[in-house]
């Protein structure tokens, strides 16, 4: 037994890996009567271990403690071989995407979705697809720990030290795969979300590091898709210290971060005149020329 185990390992190392698009059944002989050994999902790998006219023998990943040896129907099978597979897997994944999104979505398409956006990076590493790809793979798990995480008490500690941080490895993987895209621009910013504060507890320590932390991604990735939005967080925060300042009984630095929130909302609106973020940051900007409180429960 142990022998034939290590043989079939030993030949799945070489032979084509592939994925599903669709749930397939895997069956003990390439028959549609034969017995079913159960369902592989999409984005779960195969590895081909051989073919027959409209039937590929496969060890298929059913879960991830779980490995089946049987035969599944080929089509709806998607390999390296297959012609344009880096698209037909991107748009498999983008769909279960649009279908996690969904009210009373099909279950588990976030996850079908991540697995198939990384294994088309993986697969076709040359597509000009694929950094966008591992992009997304990366985004999806990080929203999904990012809620998991903020729905434990310890979200609301003001040190973002003290609470549980969201598994970076594969934004990493994105900013080492993709350095200098505008992929790995956007995964430095989503790793933001690790140093940002729970509450703030109405103290400046918050919103002045914070507010750094977001002047510094623009300054670091000046083609960021993001920057116009780092700029103006990092304004809302300036304007929120004015406040905060002032409740610390340190007008001076008050005056100093009404002019920082200032000079942050004419980059935003010169430097990105067509975004929303201009608009807001005017928006912004007028509140704090009208010295109407951005933060707390101040009211006139």
């Amino acid at each position: 037994m142990f022998a034939s185990l290590l043989a079939l390992a030993l030949s799945a190392a070489a032979a084509e890996r592939a994925l599903p698009v669709r749930e397939a059944v895997i069956y003990v002989a390439p028959d549609v009567t034969s017995a079913k050994l159960g369902s592989v999902g999409r984005g779960r790998e195969l590895v081909i271990l051989e073919k027959s006219p409209g039937w590929l023998h496969v060890l298929a990943s059913v879960t991830p403690e779980r490995d089946v040896n049987g035969w599944v129907l080929s089509k709806g099978i998607v390999g390296t071989s297959t012609p344009d597979g880096d698209r037909i897997l991107f748009g498999e994944a983008a769909d279960s995407e649009a279908e996690a999104s969904r009210r009373h979505g099909r279950r588990g398409a976030a996850e079908d979705a991540q697995r198939l956006y990384y294994r088309m990076a993986e697969y076709f590493p040359n597509s000009p697809l694929a950094g966008e790809a591992l992009f997304r793979a990366a985004d999806i798990k990080w929203q999904l720990d990012y809620e998991d995480v903020m729905t434990r008490p310890s979200a609301k500690q003001r040190d973002p030290g003290e609470r549980a941080q969201i598994d970076e490895e594969g934004m990493r993987e994105v900013r080492k795969k993709f350095s200098n895209t505008k992929w790995a621009d956007l995964a430095a910013f989503r790793m933001l979300d690790n140093k940002l504060c729970g509450d703030w507890l109405a103290q400046s320590k918050c919103p002045e590091m914070e507010s750094q932390l977001y002047e510094k991604h623009v300054s670091e990735h000046p083609q960021s898709p993001k920057a116009a939005e780092a700029l103006y967080l990092a304004a809302w925060r300036q304007a929120a210290l004015i406040e905060i300042y002032k409740t610390e009984g340190n007008a001076g630095r008050s005056s100093g971060a009404r002019s920082k929130a200032m000079a942050l909302v004419q980059r935003v609106v010169s430097q990105y005149p067509q975004t929303d973020w201009a608009l807001r940051a005017l928006r912004l900007g007028y509140m704090v020329e009208q010295n109407i409180p951005t933060y707390g429960n101040a009211l006139e």
